[in-house]
C-alpha cells in the first residue's frame, strides 16, 4: 500500500482534500464567557474573504477542551451558514475519552462539518495501540474525511511511524497536520504514506510548503490569510526565492501572535483590536494577554497596515 501510495503522491498534481490556507479558528466568547456564535460567523466571513479555504472549528484554538457540546453545536452551524460552499469546516473531535471524541466527530457531522480533526489522546498518555485504535474510532463513526493531528507538545505522545502507516490504509484518513516540529521526518513520512500533510506550526509553515506539503493549518492566518495564499501560490509556481520573501515578512507578526505560546489569546486580542470580534475573552485557564504583550501586537498590526495608527 506504501508503494502504491508514494507513486499516487508524486505521479498526481497536488492533492488539498482540506483546502490550502485553514486557519484554527477562535471560539468568539462574550465578557461573562459565553460562546457568541453570531460573532464565530463573521470571523468565519472574513476569513474566507480574506483567502482561507478552509477552517477548522474547535480545536486548540478553538478552545475545545473547555467549550462543551451544544456549544459547539452552535459554533459549527453558525460558520457552515455564513460560509456556505465557499470552504471546508473541519470539526474537532478531540478528548482523551475515545466514547466522547466520537460523540463529538458524529455531532459535527449532525452540524454541517465537511470533514474532522482527530488528535491523540492528551494527558492519559496510551500506547500506540491505543493511539491508533482511537483515531479508527474516530474516522469510523462517520462519512467525513479525517485530518490527524500529530502534536506531541500537547498530547504527551507522538503518532510512531508504524502507527501512521496503519492509519494511512484506512479510507477516510487523508491528512496530517504535523505540529512536531520535524519537517525531514514528515517529508519521508509523506513519501511513504501517500498522506497529505499540512503544516501545524506557523513558524515553519514556508520550510514545510517547500518540503511538499498540501497547505497550512494556521492561527497567524486570522491576520494574514491573504499572504499565506500568496506563498503558496509562490510555491505551487515554483517560485520559491518569492515565497521565502513572504514568510521573511511575516516574520514578526508569526511572533507577536505566537511568541508567547498562547495563540488563542493572540488571536482574540487581534481580532478585537480590528473590530472584527466585540471581545477578546477567554475562558480559564487561559487569560488574557498582558499589557506589554497586547502592546507588541498592536504595533506589529499598525505596521503591517492591519490596524491605523494613532495619527492616522
Amino acid at each position: 500500500m506504501a508503494a502504491m501510495a508514494r507513486i499516487r503522491r508524486y505521479g498526481a498534481a497536488m492533492q488539498r482534500t482540506f483546502g490550502s490556507v485553514a486557519v484554527a479558528m477562535v471560539t468568539p466568547m462574550r465578557e461573562d464567557g459565553s460562546v457568541d456564535a453570531d460573532a464565530a460567523a463573521v470571523v468565519a466571513d472574513k476569513l474566507v474573504r480574506d483567502g482561507a479555504d478552509a477552517l477548522v472549528v474547535h480545536g486548540t484554538t478553538g478552545e475545545s477542551s473547555t467549550t462543551h457540546q451544544p456549544e459547539k453545536d452552535d459554533v459549527t452551524r453558525a460558520v457552515v451558514e455564513a460560509v456556505g460552499d465557499r470552504a471546508m469546516i473541519i470539526a474537532g473531535a478531540g478528548s482523551n475519552d475515545t466514547a466522547h471524541a466520537v460523540r463529538m466527530g458524529k455531532a459535527g457531522e449532525r452540524s454541517g462539518a465537511h470533514g474532522l480533526l482527530a488528535l491523540t489522546p492528551y494527558y492519559n498518555r496510551p500506547s500506540q495501540e491505543g493511539v491508533y485504535r482511537h483515531i479508527v474510532a474516530i474516522a469510523d463513526a462517520t462519512d467525513l474525511p479525517v485530518m490527524v493531528y500529530d502534536i506531541p507538545g500537547r498530547t504527551g505522545v507522538a503518532i510512531a511511524d508504524d502507527t501512521l502507516d496503519r492509519l494511512a490504509e484506512h479510507p477516510r484518513i487523508l491528512a496530517v497536520k504535523d505540529a512536531t516540529g520535524d519537517v525531514p521526518a514528515g517529508f519521508e513520512r509523506m513519501a511513504r504514506t501517500g498522506l497529505e500533510f499540512y503544516s501545524g506550526d506557523d513558524a515553519l509553515n514556508f520550510a514545510w510548503l517547500a518540503h511538499g506539503a498540501s497547505g497550512v493549518v494556521s492561527v497567524v492566518g486570522h491576520v494574514a490569510a491573504r499572504s499565506y495564499a500568496e506563498m503558496i501560490a509562490a510555491v505551487d509556481s515554483g517560485d520559491l526565492p518569492a515565497a521565502r520573501v513572504v514568510a521573511g515578512r511575516m516574520r514578526p507578526l508569526v511572533s507577536a501572535l505566537m511568541g508567547t505560546g498562547q495563540g488563542a489569546v493572540m488571536a482574540k486580542h487581534a481580532l478585537h483590536q480590528m473590530g472584527v470580534i466585540p471581545s477578546p475573552a477567554v475562558r480559564l485557564p487561559l487569560v488574557t494577554a498582558t499589557e506589554a504583550e497586547v502592546a507588541e501586537l498592536t504595533s506589529e498590526l499598525q505596521t503591517e497596515g492591519l490596524l491605523r495608527t494613532a495619527d492616522a
